[in-house]
């Protein structure tokens, strides 16, 4: 089961390690923050502009990643204070492994205690994948002090995230849609046809500039998860079928009341149409399409994806 589990999480960790410029770049503070369950981990670069300028506060993919994956978001600390952590359970946070805590409630809590923690008055609130679940979470609350919101690659609803994929599978070669769909989309990654399949999809719509195998990646930073990441979403990335199956926040998303960015890459697991149609249900959003990028939209292009969000909140911001 190991096998399968750290199969399943590899094309999230590969995104960590495609930052090249910001992935060594050393914290100004790091600590931990006491939240319910445990203490998380946070680092923070751009202390100069704390009270000054909104922090930003970014959020793992996952269930079960690490802040390693959004590492290209410390380029904004010339600008702003830049926040990345480890969601409980997970990287350098403490593992307590109780899976009551592993709901979208406490997840989303965690940033609560990380402002108060902090004193952080005014934040933006970003999140990649997972992490823009937690995002849109957030926002829809309208709390105090929340000047913009940035849905990176969001999960907004399970269901449509399924069946968006299963359209992309529907674009494969037909034997490597046969082995996908003959077990629902979820197999075993230790059936070498399954793999492959999965590793073809990948290719396509996760890491498109190199091969998204399981040996795509090295392991040199805090670990992910596979525990939980198995347990809320499955064994692949295009297929949810664990605790998230039924999540779906797209009804709230209209109680979001703050310039929001929707960003996501042109071959997306968040397909652009759907980021589309989730961008209009927001008042103030624009959607920015990443060219040539799959889910992973920072490692196929830091520069696009950075200077897109750099001029979203400049217009957002002034």
């Amino acid at each position: 089961m190991n096998k399968v589990i750290t199969a399943a999480m590899a094309a999230l960790l590969w995104v960590a390690f495609q930052s090249s410029v910001f992935a060594h770049q050393d914290p100004e503070q790091a600590g931990y923050i006491a939240v319910d369950g445990g203490r998380i981990w946070y680092r923070i670069n751009g202390m100069q502009h704390l009270g000054k300028s909104p922090a930003i506060i970014m959020m793992h993919g996952g269930p079960g990643g690490t802040h390693r994956s959004n590492m290209p978001y410390v380029a904004l600390s010339d600008t702003y204070p830049v926040i990345l952590y480890d969601q409980l359970g997970s990287g350098n946070s403490e593992r307590p492994g109780d899976q009551k805590n592993w709901n979208v409630q406490r997840f989303v809590d965690e940033i609560d205690h990380i402002r108060r923690t902090l004193g952080l008055d005014e934040i933006i609130i970003a999140g990649h994948s997972w992490g823009g679940s937690l995002s849109a979470e957030y926002a829809s609350r309208a709390p105090e002090g929340l000047k913009a919101a940035i849905l990176s690659s969001p999960l907004i609803s399970t269901p449509q995230w399924n069946k968006d994929n299963q359209d992309w599978v529907d674009d494969l070669p037909i034997k490597a849609q046969n082995v996908l769909k003959k077990n629902n989309f979820a197999g075993s990654l230790d059936d070498p046809e399954f793999k492959d399949a999965v590793d073809l999809f990948y290719s396509r719509h996760m890491c498109r500039t190199n091969p998204c195998s399981t040996t795509s990646y090295r392991d040199d930073g805090p670990t992910g998860n596979d525990e939980m990441y198995v347990t809320m979403w499955g064994v692949t990335d295009f297929n949810g079928y664990g605790t998230l199956k039924d999540y779906d926040i797209s009804d709230r998303l209209k109680d979001i009341n703050v310039p929001s960015l929707v960003i996501c890459g042109e071959f997306d697991e968040a397909r652009p149409r759907t980021c589309r149609r989730y961008s209009n249900m927001i008042e103030n959003a624009i959607t920015v399409i990443v060219p040539e990028a799959g889910h992973a939209t920072m490692a196929a292009n830091e520069t696009v994806y950075i200077q897109a969000v750099r001029d979203f909140l400049n217009k957002a911001l002034r």
